[in-house]
């Protein structure tokens, strides 16, 4: 495209979105066209921020005529280059449309803009006496309209399930510039398809979220939190069954030591003296007043069989939120290493032997990388980072990772798990998409993608080319 030719399509916008929301300064293109993969260059057109959903309308419709493709930003907290807009794509970003617009104390639910901000309504939530339980380490910059289009899943998910639980209605604007109010946030609707739940986990690719509708419910009733200390990989599960078999668990988290000791350099302390291989993150709810004498219980269980090696339980909340630092904070310690990264899940059932296949894998793999594991193992969903080593190219370290990826994402497909959890298909998982989805599934995928959006310009080169 001529720099004629997109000055001329570029004002065009500008006469509907307003000359300070349409951005092509080279700060705003390098911000707003990439996401966490930082593996692609990203190159947009410009960036356009609409402020509500007629804008998004015009847009769309305005996109279809001159055949602009559109690329949604919501935080751009994504692992999986779905929000990269790499060829010359129109960034749409939401984060304008930031309103909670209505609040229902009777159905215990909120209607919000796609742009409000996943603490911001956390914490709305919380005031009024209630909870939205879709939680992870970027709610203080992911944004709901993101969370629904990947169908965010964080670590609460064996309590309250994924996005897609939480979420009673949409209104949409298609690829086709369509505005579909969809479910209307009722609960119960048997009234024929219901095409929310194809926009929830569709990156984008059939259209922009504009509003949703969004389902709350009661707090947990006094949180605690145990970090426990591991010997052996076969031991994991069996505390998970042990601890989730006697306490009401909200959440189940696993890391390595080799991931503790990122987190420790950036001044966190160590839960306990004793040192093991692997440490769990266990967080339950004290619904009764024998609650922390059955959690000790099991504690005890577990090291009497010889499960786990040593333990700290929460004695506050100030305690609680340390050790789950401890978890969370993983990711941004090792993020300057640039880690190749893979979201990867399983069953629950299938997680022990699937750790035994990918750690058997990554030590005839990756001998000399280091490879950092964590994840939300409680709902068989791993994290598996590999470090790139400060002498390595780029280039070379993401050839060398792409070329074990058909090893993992084999033994993935053999326990029937997927090469993608929580953090969507994109552009880094789009190569290996038949590991997971058929291609009679993938098929129909297109197809419904034809329908919404005729003229490819959602999205395109994401899920599938």
């Amino acid at each position: 495209m001529s720099h004629s030719t997109s000055d001329t399509l570029l004002a065009g916008i500008r006469d509907f979105i307003g000359p300070a929301h349409v951005r092509t300064d080279s700060d705003s293109l390098l911000t707003y066209g990439q996401d966490w993969t930082r593996l692609y260059p990203p190159k947009p057109l410009a960036v356009v921020l609409p402020g509500d959903r007629e804008q998004v309308r015009h847009l769309v419709q305005y996109a279809n005529v001159h055949r602009l493709a559109l690329v949604p930003s919501g935080g751009r907290t994504g692992l999986s280059g779905g929000a990269v807009a790499a060829n010359g794509e129109l960034v749409v970003s939401c984060e304008r449309m930031n309103r909670i617009l209505a609040f229902n104390p009777i159905d215990r639910s909120v209607i919000c803009e796609p742009g409000v901000i996943t603490e911001t309504l956390q914490n709305y939530a919380r005031e009024h006496g209630l909870f939205y339980p879709v939680d992870f380490a970027a709610r203080g910059s992911s944004q709901i309209g993101g969370n629904i289009a990947t169908n965010a899943g964080g670590i609460k998910v064996i309590r309250y399930g994924m996005t897609r639980d939480w979420v009673l209605g949409l209104k949409v604007i298609t690829g086709k510039g369509d505005l579909l109010d969809l479910n209307k946030g009722l609960v119960k609707n048997a009234s024929g398809y219901d095409l929310r739940h194809l926009f929830i986990g569709s990156e984008g690719t059939l259209g922009l979220i504009v509003e949703a509708t969004l389902k709350l419910t009661l707090p947990p009733r006094e949180p605690s939190v145990m970090v426990l200390g591991v010997q052996e990989l076969d031991g994991i599960m069996a505390i998970f069954n042990a601890f989730q078999n006697r306490l009401t668990l909200t959440a189940f988290e696993f890391f390595s030591e080799q991931a503790l000791g990122h987190v420790l350099q950036k001044g966190l302390h160590r839960p306990f003296e004793t040192i093991t291989p692997y440490y769990v993150l266990v967080e339950f709810e004290k619904n009764s007043e024998t609650t922390m004498e059955t959690a000790l219980e099991a504690f005890e269980y577990c090291a009497g069989q010889g499960w786990l090696a040593d333990g700290v339980i929460s004695q506050s909340e100030a305690q609680a939120a340390d050790l789950w630092r401890l978890r969370e904070n993983i990711a941004e310690s090792i993020a300057h290493h640039v880690p190749y990264k893979n979201d990867i899940s399983v069953r629950v059932s299938q997680v022990p032997a699937f750790l035994g296949d990918i750690d058997t894998l990554f030590a005839q793999a990756y001998p000399n990388f280091q490879v950092i594991w964590f994840g939300h193992i409680g709902d068989g969903n791993l994290h598996v980072n590999i470090l790139k080593p400060a002498d390595l190219d780029t280039v070379a370290f993401v050839a060398k990772c792409q070329t074990v990826n058909d090893l993992l994402f084999s033994a993935i497909q053999k326990r029937g798990g997927s090469i993608s959890a929580e953090h969507g298909v994109g552009l880094t998982k789009k190569p290996y998409l038949h590991y997971t989805r058929d291609a009679t599934e993938v098929a129909y995928m297109r197809a419904i993608k034809q329908v919404f959006d005729p003229n490819s310009i959602m999205n395109p080169g994401k899920i599938f080319d």
